[in-house]
């Protein structure tokens, strides 16, 4: 299922069923497991492995070298799982030494046309990126997130499950869970209500984040203050310590 004329390195490690699109160049140390596809004009190369079922367009360019004048040719590597829809000219850079050498994307993913996903980026599951979206090395987004259109997002930001980023919005600090954010500078704008329901999300439990996100954003509280009252609310919410851990974590501050 190779087209005649794809190339195909002898080394790579290619499932009985994969099909490669015409003029689509395939690395050596490229392994791309059953069921998945690829368009025409692609390239894949470096140290990457490509899991089952996924479905890669035309023209995207998957396992080049980082964008980072610090990389030395080390070898780094690119892992994408199952399920993936990574659209036209999408790109994916493998990882770094100064990092985990690592760039990783989960299962079921929709990766729409002309987003850039750099160096070290850890990815999970069942995200959306609009057309366009732009992640710098480093980037973390936890599963469910949703990235709409244009939307930036500077080093080393994390983005936390079931997040909502609007359009063009320009993303310098962390997003909590649940979190609606839009603009730019970007502001909160409630939690991601809908997508929770369409997830399973009782509506009791969509109360209990409603009243976190109350706590952090609207009731006057520093944000130590609020990460307190929060750890409260966690003993008896699971949903809340989801919150609760991540604010812990963060790094670069969150979007308040």
């Amino acid at each position: 299922m190779i087209d005649s004329r794809a190339i195909v390195h002898p080394d790579a490690r290619i499932a009985y069923d994969v099909s490669i699109g015409p003029f689509s160049i395939v690395g050596p140390n490229v392994e791309i497991g059953e069921g998945t596809r690829v368009g025409a004009h692609a390239v894949i190369d470096g140290r990457t492995r490509i899991g089952r079922g996924n479905n890669i367009h035309h023209h995207a360019c998957i396992g080049g070298p980082p964008q980072d004048k610090k990389y030395g040719g080390e070898e780094t590597a690119l892992e994408i799982g199952d399920g993936n829809t990574i659209r036209e000219y999408v790109t994916i850079n493998t990882g770094t030494v100064q990092d985990a050498g690592v760039t990783r994307l989960g299962d079921d993913n929709w990766i729409m046309a002309y987003v850039h996903i750099a160096h070290d980026c850890q990815i999970g599951s069942h995200i959306v990126l609009a057309n366009l979206v732009q992640l710098a090395g480093h980037v973390v987004l936890d599963d469910w997130a949703y990235l709409g259109g244009g939307v930036l997002v500077h080093q080393f930001v994390h983005v936390g499950a079931h997040s909502f980023l609007g359009m063009q919005s320009a993303l310098a600090n962390d997003v909590p869970p649940y979190v609606t954010i839009s603009g730019s500078p970007p502001r909160p704008f409630g939690i991601n209500a809908e997508g929770l329901r369409r997830r399973g999300f009782s509506s009791e439990s969509i109360q209990t984040i409603k009243r976190a996100y109350r706590t952090l954003y609207r009731s006057g509280l520093s944000f130590e203050e609020a990460l307190r009252e929060l750890e409260t609310q966690a003993q008896a919410h699971d949903e809340v310590r989801v919150m609760a851990d991540f604010l812990g974590r963060a790094k670069r501050g969150i979007v308040r």
